[in-house]
């Protein structure tokens, strides 16, 4: 349902000078059912665009200074998180649930037809019991972000993402496995995707919604499809 009759997203990003963000952004900016994007980021993301409207802002816990330019928005694509390599449990929870929930309820209270993707990962942990540090920190952010009064709330978890070809942000980690894609694809369908598809699934979520509000990469895959389709 592209064009005149296709429901219209203005949507924020986040997270856009990191590969995820850039590459949802990337999408986000080439679909015709996306009217506005605005993007909000620590430093400069380098795009123009004429749908691109950017706020820089050097602390995200102080975005309330900013809140009357987040009105009128129907989807967020939260892509923002942070390594827990070296870390402790106290700063990656700071830096990960603290500033997601902040920033996450500012953006429901603005806009009450918001639709909420967020970013997680593969082996997040719902029961936030487990042994892992930053799977129960991820998996007690998905809990918290599913009880804010948001329209929609989609948890993506993908796995190995396959990065878009001629972006800037791509880890040195998913670049040095690209070969190895279309093998990973075959065996293992519930933890491999393409940076294009999560982009396309959370237009498709924000359009139309999914029946589960955790999406591994294999259903991330299929809502791909069905935007595609669309």
């Amino acid at each position: 349902m592209t064009g005149q009759n296709a429901k219209k997203l203005n949507v924020i990003i986040t997270g856009t000078t990191g590969m995820v963000g850039e590459g949802v952004l990337h999408e986000c900016l080439l679909h015709p059912d996306i009217e506005k994007v605005l993007v909000i980021n620590r430093k400069p993301c380098g795009v123009v665009h004429n749908k691109l409207k950017e706020i820089v802002h050097a602390d995200f816990f102080q975005i309330d200074s900013i809140a009357m330019q987040l009105t009128g928005y129907n989807a967020c694509f939260f892509c923002l998180g942070v390594s827990s390599v070296g870390m402790n449990e106290e700063k990656y929870n700071h830096l990960t649930y603290d500033l997601t929930l902040y920033m996450a309820g500012i953006l429901s209270s603005k806009n009450p037809d918001l639709v909420f993707c967020y970013v997680s990962g593969s082996g997040t942990d719902s029961t936030e019991r487990g042994k892992s540090m930053w799977a129960r920190v991820k998996g007690k952010t998905e809990n918290a972000l599913l009880q804010l009064p948001f329209k929609g709330a989609n948890m993506f978890r993908p796995g190995y993402i396959h990065p878009t070809k001629g972006l800037n942000n791509t880890h040195g980690y998913y670049s040095a496995l690209k070969w190895m894609y279309p093998i990973l694809r075959t065996l293992l369908p519930k933890h491999v995707i393409s940076l294009k598809e999560i982009g396309l699934a959370m237009i498709q979520a924000a359009k139309s919604g999914h029946a589960k509000t955790i999406l591994d990469s294999k259903m991330i895959s299929e809502m791909a499809k069905q935007a595609d389709k669309s």
